[in-house]
């Protein structure tokens, strides 16, 4: 039951954190999940161990993720830059172990070099959901995003080799240099061509089920979440690199579709959505974790009298400088190795490629995969005499030093990195290219050509419809802090024309004057609301209020004496009230499909639907199941008329240039979504 609530308790800290970071975008999302463990560890009644076997959370968390990273994975720009991303992927990596890994045994002796060599591998791979947010307003060139965000994926499956190597060192004891070579070539060789075979056999499997006409979006999706899964196990198995083998499957991808269809391309549809939570889950999920287990580590390291606490912190600076330096040198060697190579005119300058060299250094910041190896690392070292088994030596204070380094290389990527890189400046496109505003304009063209086309029939449905480009225009304006424009005027506008309307049916006989005017004075107390805090009078409207209150003064008088009952006064009201009410919707649609219409477009539509409403209510009469079902199905092709309308409307935006080409194929997918939930077929 601990376990339970546990789970939902990381559950709901994964699910805030996506809120707290649409809140605060500045912040990167595992700062908040790793704050949000730290909060659900200080407020627990007991200290919170996790006990998982380090060979289930490999296959948990890392193959998965890895899986999905290598198949979004830009391949073009992964061949393109395969030298460099090669070299930091492997070559950076095991320079990195080795450095950290002496460097950590020099500073604390009581950890074993081997352990030592595996704190390192485990610090070598950068994060790539770090990565993947940096600011976008940041000017990192795009051969610098490219070249970290390939290497964000790669160098995760080399590390893990590297820390599962020596891990074994420390488990079993001994450890040759030549054994260690030909094993690593062999796991990773062996990891690549096992990938690439299964990927193939599932690729074979799928094609076989589809021939069948058995294959459908569940199916699809389910497979494709059960790959990782089953490729991790079998490589290891075989005894080669389960994460390599991972890598491999998911950077050939050879399980999605390759041909082009309307059902491949609702799975294609689902399948990233599911993906895109799965991620999120996992990678917030060990972050979290991170947070929950900070006190207890920090504690066990903190209450050790053997090391003094200042050197602890000393310790985490220490390791993340040497990080960064081994880092920055080899960048920078690669860099000018390869600025020899260009053409004279071609090659950068000193300064521009110190600050590149920097931001790439910087912008590696560790992450999931490191907290995750290390979190595999045994409690115990069992021999071959099980009773002479040891506690692995210093498990706390290397989970301590991992845990450190990523919170303070996390820190240093989201607010130093951002200073080091001057903001981009809007190209000419992007000034030509006002998203926001157009997509508004479109919104309200589309409100305006359904007012346009409503009929008595499809009244009730073309609102609904209405209703929801509204809520679209709101939210659109709510994200971009577009602040809403006053529709005072037009309310008073109308009710200025209600109160004309009601002169005109009181002077024609054709309403008593004491049901006007008790209506007159509703119409003045609404007025009032209106322009509460406006300080908005006229010689005219108090004209208008004055004799609206002594007339229905007079005829209060006159309402206690003999004559119309008070049911026949209440019926004759909802019925002049129904005209005043028809009138003004009138007035507002013909506003609304006005060329000269000043207005926007969702005041106006707004005011009417509200109108719209009291209407309704005034002739309130339950509805069918039939009437409800053909409203149902009159919305449905509304809307679909609606979207088309968007459609055509993006398109003459992006012909007259208003929109750039990239805005208007994402306002077009947007639409196309949309037409598929309309649909039924997401």
């Amino acid at each position: 039951m601990e376990a339970l609530v546990l789970a939902l308790l990381i559950l709901a800290a994964i699910l805030l954190s996506s809120v707290i970071d649409q809140l605060v975008p500045k912040i990167s999302s595992p700062l908040i999940q790793i704050s949000l463990g730290l909060l659900i560890a200080l407020f627990a009644p007991s200290q919170i161990q996790i006990g998982l076997d380090p060979n289930l959370f490999l296959v948990l968390f890392i193959a998965p993720l890895l899986f999905d990273e290598a198949k979004n994975m830009d391949k073009a720009a992964l061949w393109q830059n395969r030298k460099p991303v090669l070299s930091l992927a492997i070559g950076l990596v095991l320079v990195t172990a080795l450095v950290i890994g002496f460097t950590v045994n020099w500073l604390e002796p009581s950890i074993p070099l081997a352990a030592a060599f595996a704190l390192g591998a485990a610090l070598g791979p950068t994060d790539a959901v770090a990565v993947a947010s940096l600011p976008k307003e940041t000017n990192i060139a795009p051969r610098d995003k490219s070249i970290l965000e390939a290497e964000s994926i790669l160098n995760d499956a080399s590390g893990i080799v590297t820390f599962q190597f020596a891990l074994a060192a420390v488990t079993t004891g001994t450890f040759s240099l030549l054994d260690a070579s030909t094993s690593f070539v062999l796991s990773f060789l062996g990891g690549i061509a096992i990938g690439v075979v299964l990927g193939y056999l599932g690729n074979w499997f799928v094609r076989r089920v589809r021939s069948w006409g058995l294959e459908n979006t569940t199916f699809h999706v389910l497979f494709e979440l059960f790959v990782p899964f089953i490729v991790y196990l079998v490589a290891n198995a075989l005894g080669t690199s389960g994460i390599i083998a991972v890598v491999a499957a998911g950077l050939l991808n050879v399980v999605s579709p390759r041909t082009i269809s309307p059902a491949i391309s609702r799975m294609n549809i689902v399948s990233s959505s599911v993906w895109r939570v799965v991620t999120f889950a996992l990678n917030g999920f060990v972050f979290v974790l991170l947070g929950t287990q900070l006190p207890r580590v920090m504690q066990h390291t903190w209450d050790d009298v053997s090391i003094d606490n200042a050197l602890l912190i000393g310790y985490v600076l220490i390791l993340t400088i040497i990080y960064y330096l081994v880092r920055f040198v080899w960048l920078g060697g690669m860099d000018r190795v390869r600025n020899r190579t260009l053409p004279a005119e071609n090659r950068t300058g000193w300064r521009k490629s110190i600050r590149s060299w920097l931001v790439m250094t910087l912008g590696g910041p560790k992450g999931t995969i490191t907290l995750a190896v290390v979190l595999t690392i045994p409690y115990t070292i069992t021999f071959a005499d099980p009773a002479s088994s040891i506690r692995f030596p210093q498990r706390d204070l290397i989970i301590f030093l991992a845990c450190g380094v990523i919170v303070v290389t996390l820190l240093i990527a989201t607010f130093v990195v951002p200073l080091l890189t001057p903001k981009r400046q809007p190209s000419a496109e992007d000034l030509r290219c006002d998203e926001t505003q157009v997509n508004l304009e479109i919104l309200r063209t589309v409100i305006e050509e359904l007012t346009a086309r409503q009929t008595p029939e499809n009244r009730v449905a073309t609102q609904a419809v209405i209703h929801s480009y509204n809520e679209r225009i709101a939210r659109i304006k709510d994200h971009n802090d577009i602040e809403d424009e006053p529709n005072t005027e037009l309310r008073l506008k109308a009710i200025g024309w209600e109160q004309a309307f009601v002169l005109e049916q009181i002077e024609q006989d054709k309403v008593s004057p004491l049901v006007g005017y008790q209506y007159l004075s509703r119409l003045s107390h609404a007025e009032d609301l209106v322009k509460h805090h406006t300080g908005r009078w006229s010689l005219q409207n108090m004209y208008v209020r004055l004799r609206a209150l002594m007339r229905a003064g007079w005829h209060r008088v006159l309402s206690d004496l003999p004559g119309v009952s008070p049911t026949d006064r209440a019926q004759a009201m909802r019925t002049l009230q129904m005209g005043s009410t028809e009138m003004v919707i009138e007035k507002l649609q013909n506003i609304l499909t006005s060329p000269e219409c000043d207005e926007p477009a969702e005041n106006v539509s707004s005011l009417v639907m509200e109108y719209q409403r009291t209407l309704t209510m005034l002739r309130s009469k339950n509805p069918s199941i039939t009437a409800l079902t053909n409203a149902a199905d009159r919305a449905t092709e509304i809307e679909r008329l609606g979207l088309q309308l968007e459609l055509e409307q993006i398109q003459t935006h992006y012909e007259n240039g208003d929109l750039c080409r990239s805005s208007a194929k994402k306002l077009r997918e947007n639409v196309n979504l949309m037409q598929m939930d309309v649909e039924d077929n997401v």
